[in-house]
């Protein structure tokens, strides 16, 4: 039987169980107990219909969907770019890179959030009580809306 023992292995093959290691651990706790509706998924019709969105909605969700494409384009670029030029061959290089790496996917994170946010934030009472419900049974904790009045503001 053979033992891992990290100065055993070879630098790269330590940088890629480093990182899985993270990206698992990240998976795990980062979104742990909210309630994404997650509008930047492929599966948005399921969102409309769900949640019988009118046409309003469907245009917001369609127009949120698009900037949040883009910012997300742009945050995994950073992401790739990162993975592929940051120095890899000491542990102080792959914490490093871990913590880097941590702060893009936290800022992915927090920007989907605020998408579903302002979805959200244009529900009527009755599908956000829906949804409030939808997160209960999950054993989620639901996101606060962000009103569209709100939205405007902060632009």
């Amino acid at each position: 039987m053979y033992r891992i023992i990290p100065g055993n292995l070879p630098n790269r093959l330590l940088s890629v169980l480093i990182i899985v290691l993270f990206i698992m651990h990240s998976r795990l706790y980062s979104q742990e107990s909210y309630c994404a509706l997650d509008i930047g998924s492929e599966d948005v019709e399921i969102i409309v219909q769900i949640f019988q969105l009118n046409e309003e909605q469907q245009s917001l969700l369609e127009q949120w969907r698009g900037e949040l494409q883009l910012q997300t384009r742009v945050l995994q670029e950073e992401m790739n770019q990162l993975l592929a030029s940051h120095p890899q061959s000491t542990e102080t290089d792959l914490r490093n890179l871990a913590k880097k790496y941590a702060a893009l996917k936290n800022q992915l994170l927090q920007i989907s959030s605020e998408y579903d946010q302002r979805l959200l934030g244009v529900f009527n009472d009755k599908q956000y009580e829906f949804y409030t419900e939808l997160c209960r049974e999950a054993l989620r904790i639901p996101l606060n809306p962000i009103p569209r009045e709100e939205e405007k503001e902060e632009r």
